[in-house]
């Protein structure tokens, strides 16, 4: 649903908010380090807690079909192997591994979809840290310090 019609079906106020706040995140990095999640209740359903050794990343995929660099020469169009291809995994599961290479000592708790537009999509990954003492003694989340 676009972003107009959305407009018409609740609050232009909350709309606009919306787009303006897009706006912002565009201009951020790619992956970004918050200091709360932007939707709280969705991250406490997930497993986040509000201590040491948890944080919350947003990131931003790009959304589109997978495009792969034409060959120069050597095949006739239909064997470039450029179309028709789809990527295997989902936009949700490559915004986790773009978080796990920006904080490789952390480990991918969960993840939730937060926002998009016509060219990304945003979600926010929970990261813990599996060495903190408040997460070895946390009775919820000291299963990731035995298994890392």
């Amino acid at each position: 649903m676009g972003l107009a019609k959305y407009s018409k079906l609740i609050k232009d106020s909350y709309a606009n908010d919306l787009r303006l706040r897009l706006a912002e995140w565009r201009r951020q990095p790619t992956v970004l380090k918050l200091e709360h999640p932007t939707l709280i209740y969705k991250a406490r359903m997930l497993g986040y807690k509000a201590k040491q050794g948890i944080i919350v990343v947003r990131v931003r995929v790009k959304k589109g079909k997978f495009s792969r660099q034409r060959p120069n020469t050597g095949r006739r169009p239909k064997r470039m192997g450029t179309v028709r291809l789809s990527i295997k995994k989902n936009l949700r599961l490559i915004a986790e591994e773009k978080a796990q290479r920006k904080y490789p000592n952390l480990e991918v708790l969960n993840s939730y979809y937060v926002a998009e537009d016509g060219m990304y999509k945003w979600f926010e990954v929970i990261l813990v840290d599996p060495y903190s003492t408040s997460i070895k003694s946390d009775k919820d989340l000291k299963w990731i310090y035995r298994n890392s």
